[in-house]
């Protein structure tokens, strides 16, 4: 029964979070330190928001749409 509690919960811990976005808990520790994905510290512990880190995900998948290169324009000339 604590699986069902456990999807209940508003928050995570590290090593949950990193399973649920799909990176290693060093990867999410990392990225928190440094204020790249959203989190809470409360006592010392880190804790991290399903929707928050649903709505981070969106935010970079988005982000990484923009990167893309432009279509190639035209031929060029190899020397």
């Amino acid at each position: 029964m604590s699986g069902l509690h456990e999807n209940l919960r508003a928050t995570m811990t590290a090593k949950p979070a990193a399973k649920y976005i799909g990176i290693s808990y060093w990867k999410l520790l990392e990225l928190a330190k440094a204020g790249r994905v959203p989190h809470v510290r409360i006592d010392g512990r880190i804790l991290f928001r399903r929707e928050s880190l649903d709505q981070w995900l969106a935010a970079q998948e988005q982000a990484s749409l923009k990167k893309v290169e432009p279509a190639v324009r035209g031929i060029r000339r190899l020397k």
